[in-house]
């Protein structure tokens, strides 16, 4: 059975919908969520679906024992749904093409440093976007530069908040998500 470790820093609404999507799919399995804040609601989504939750914060990720927790673990794929931090070069050099990350936006439009959830909707929507939508791509050393994997465009001439960009995205990230980690899984077997 394929292992995913899943990261995230908030609300957690993608990580239970790509762990509910892999145990009711059987071809995979969500190993674990790590957390790097302790107020986080996905930790309580995390632990209601029964999968165990790793809480660290910014040295033990910086100096390596968050990758000692992965290693122990031996993911096929390291998704992140919702982490706001950098991640760390020597995590992206040991799991080559192995971290993913969704991006709110359709890359390279509104990426980058401080780029995520609310202000990229506040930013789509004060440049009079007619479409936005979700990107899927590796991760690499840089926010949101990584080679991409998949995007889907959702129009929004009709949103007139960043609350109505942010549902319609966010059914995106539900839709597709997970199905994208399902085929880079099959296809890395």
């Amino acid at each position: 059975m394929k292992k995913i470790i899943l990261f995230a820093s908030g609300n957690g609404t993608n990580v239970e919908n790509i762990i509910k999507y892999f145990q009711n799919s059987g071809q995979g399995t969500v190993s674990a969520v790590f957390v790097n804040n302790p107020n986080a609601k996905v930790i309580t989504r995390a632990k209601d679906n029964n999968v165990d939750v790793v809480l660290f914060d910014k040295q033990q990720l910086t100096e390596g024992s968050v990758l000692e927790k992965i290693n122990k673990i031996t993911p096929d794929l390291i998704v992140l749904a919702g982490f706001l931090w950098m991640f760390p070069s020597a995590i992206i050099k040991q799991y080559p093409n192995k971290v993913i990350n969704i991006h709110p936006a359709l890359l390279p439009k509104y990426g980058g440093k401080g780029m995520y959830g609310k202000f990229v909707h506040e930013a789509v929507l004060n440049n009079k976007e007619t479409e936005t939508g979700i990107t899927i791509h590796y991760v690499n050393e840089h926010y949101d530069e990584g080679e991409f994997i998949f995007q889907k465009a959702v129009n929004i001439e009709d949103c007139t908040t960043p609350e109505e960009i942010a549902q319609k995205v966010h059914l995106l990230e539900h839709e597709f998500f997970p199905e994208v980690i399902s085929e880079i899984l099959n296809s890395k077997a």
